[in-house]
């Protein structure tokens, strides 16, 4: 079989670069965006000079005037990021029949139909670069691999402006050395975990049975497994316009209490509202879909008094559904939950959508993995992903 060929795009200090670009005065400058200099809020982006400083995103204003009180601090327009980022996007279509855009800077590319081989893709990757820096004077690090692990490892290991190219033959010595925490998914909790167990790179990690990991870390070790060896089978997906969004999972045995199906339907809840902020849209009808033992499949909606994308509403409005629903004393084969009757969220909400881009990959990521590897796994998943 092939190998698939993806590229990573990943805009450097997206926001704080914008900014430099559109205001000289600022280039070569500390720049924070995000929070103010009274110190409050938090930091949205950093450039690379204010990097140096200790100052990152998601860290509290006050923590970065501290550390940086030189830094220019400007507050998020996104409505301007917005529109560069557009620009950004329409570039990458111009190089990949299939993309997948992560958040607003951010996308993978799937080039398997364009490139013949690495060395086409480390081409096309090139003129993407030369592109952004050429039309938007700005700067782009590229990765390109056999899959999406492996391009977005690539796209980080030379900030800013890199370009690092992973062939399939490459993988494991190149991934071998790395510490363990450049895998996905593995936080500081299960890293500490791993190099307990004398863990400490990923070669290492990929050289140890898999039931020892599954032991360690449960279901989670499978995962973590096939990453270390370079496997990662999710493919590039095209966010499209969605005239809903739904999640369902078929148990291996009926479930007959209601503890289990209201668990189950509490993660598809999650699910759900994952992709709805991915899609930056709100649903006001919620559905589950129930099939019982014997197939028997039926389905139960409501239509609510405001929409909403939040995994707590879908929950507990799924509760309610499912209280109405005469099982009979019938095991349960299948849960669904869906969200219809999208709209799309309200403007002052703009200042979040890369976040919810954000959350609506991480669930697609996880619906992947509960697809390859079961239900189980999606916990250590979501466990090691809130170490990060």
């Amino acid at each position: 079989m092939a190998s698939r060929i993806i590229i990573h795009v990943d805009m450097d200090a997206f926001y704080a670069a914008v900014e430099q670009r559109d205001r000289p005065e600022l280039r070569g400058r500390p720049v924070i965006v995000g929070g103010t200099p009274e110190g409050r809020g938090v930091v949205s982006a950093a450039s690379y000079e204010a990097r140096e400083f200790g100052v990152h995103s998601a860290m509290p204003a006050a923590q970065a005037v501290r550390a940086c009180p030189q830094g220019a601090f400007l507050p998020v327009d996104m409505r301007k990021y917005r529109r560069v980022s557009e620009e950004v996007m329409a570039i990458l279509g111009l190089h990949a029949g299939v993309i997948e855009q992560v958040s607003i800077d951010e996308a993978f590319l799937e080039v398997t139909d364009r490139a013949r081989d690495f060395a086409a893709a480390a081409r096309i990757a090139r003129s993407i670069k030369r592109e952004i820096r050429g039309e938007l004077k700005l700067t782009a690090s590229v990765g390109v691999g056999p899959n999406k692990f492996l391009a977005k490892l690539a796209s980080d290991l030379e900030k800013p402006d890199g370009l690092v190219v992973i062939e399939p033959h490459e993988a494991e010595g190149f991934l071998a050395p790395l510490p363990v925490g450049k895998l996905w998914g593995v936080g500081p909790k299960t890293e500490k975990r791993l190099q307990e167990r004398g863990l400490k790179t990923i070669g290492q990690v990929a050289g140890t049975p898999v039931e020892e990991l599954r032991k360690l870390l449960g279901p989670w070790g499978d995962v973590v497994h096939e990453l270390a060896r370079g496997i990662d089978e999710r493919a590039v997906e095209p966010v499209r316009e969605a005239k809903s969004a739904s999640a369902e999972q078929t148990f291996p045995e009926d479930l007959d209490n209601v503890r289990d199906m209201r668990k189950a339907l509490a993660e598809l809840s999650r699910e759900v509202a994952g992709r709805l902020q991915g899609e930056g849209v709100r649903a006001r009808t919620v559905a589950i879909k129930v099939r019982f033992g014997d197939f028997r499949t039926i389905t139960r909606q409501t239509t609510l008094g405001e929409a909403t994308d939040q995994a707590e509403v879908l929950r507990q409005t799924a509760y309610r559904l499912l209280d109405g629903v005469d099982r009979a004393g019938q095991g349960i084969r299948l849960l669904g939950v869906r969200g219809a009757g999208l709209e799309q969220a309200l403007a002052q909400l703009s200042l979040f959508d890369e976040q919810a881009q954000r959350r609506g990959q991480l669930e697609r990521t996880l619906s992947y993995i509960r697809r390859r590897f079961g239900p189980e796994a999606v916990r250590w998943a979501r466990e090691g992903l809130r170490q990060k």
